[in-house]
C-alpha cells in the first residue's frame, strides 16, 4: 500500500527564498503551498540569515513536510555573491535537516528537465508547466515557482531512488 509523502522545495537565496510543498501519492502530484521568506537588505547579514532560518523553520513547522529538496546554486562571477547565496543555501539545508528530514539537492538543469523536459528553458515554461501538472497550484514570483519545481523534481527522482534501493535490499 502507498503512503502520501509530503515534499518541500526550496530556492535558496538571499534577498528571497522561495518553499513550495507538495504531496505525492503514486504518480499522482497535488499542491499544498508555496511561497517566499524575505529577509530585510538593511540589516547585517548575520540578522538576514536569522530571518531566514526562523521564516523556514514556520513553513517546515506549519506543513510537517516528510522529505526535503534544496537546489544547488551556480558559481557566479561575482565571489561576495556567490558566498553569501552559498550562506542562505546553508540555511535552505539546516533548517530541514536539523527537523529530523533527508535533503535532496538538484542542480539547476535536473530542475528544468524534470518540470520541462528539457535542461534549459524559461521562467514562463516552467510556470506553464506548474500549472499543467497541478492546476490547482498557486505561487507568487519567480522563487515560490522555482521551489515546486524542485519539489517535483525530488518527487520524480525519489521514486527511482525508492525502487533502486528496494531492489538491493531484497
Amino acid at each position: 500500500m502507498q503512503e502520501t509523502i509530503r515534499i518541500i522545495g526550496i530556492d535558496p537565496g538571499l534577498r528571497r527564498t522561495g518553499w513550495g510543498v507538495i504531496e505525492t501519492l503514486g504518480n499522482s502530484l497535488r499542491f499544498v503551498a508555496s511561497g517566499t521568506v524575505t529577509s530585510d537588505g538593511d540589516m547585517d547579514l548575520a540578522s538576514r540569515l536569522c530571518q531566514l532560518h526562523d521564516g523556514l523553520s514556520e513553513v517546515v513547522h506549519g506543513y510537517q513536510p516528510h522529505e526535503a529538496a534544496v537546489e544547488q546554486t551556480f558559481v557566479n562571477k561575482d565571489a561576495t555573491a556567490t558566498l553569501k547565496l552559498g550562506q542562505a543555501r546553508g540555511i535552505a539545508m539546516l533548517v530541514p535537516a536539523r527537523a529530523g528530514l533527508r535533503v535532496a539537492e538538484y542542480a539547476p538543469n535536473a530542475v528544468k528537465k524534470a518540470v520541462i523536459g528539457v535542461g534549459h528553458g524559461e521562467k514562463q515554461q516552467i510556470h506553464m508547466m506548474l500549472k499543467v501538472l497541478m492546476p490547482k497550484a498557486t505561487f507568487t514570483g519567480n522563487d515560490a515557482a522555482d521551489a515546486l519545481a524542485i519539489a517535483i523534481c525530488h518527487a520524480h527522482n525519489r521514486q527511482g531512488l525508492s525502487g533502486r534501493l528496494a531492489k538491493l535490499a531484497g
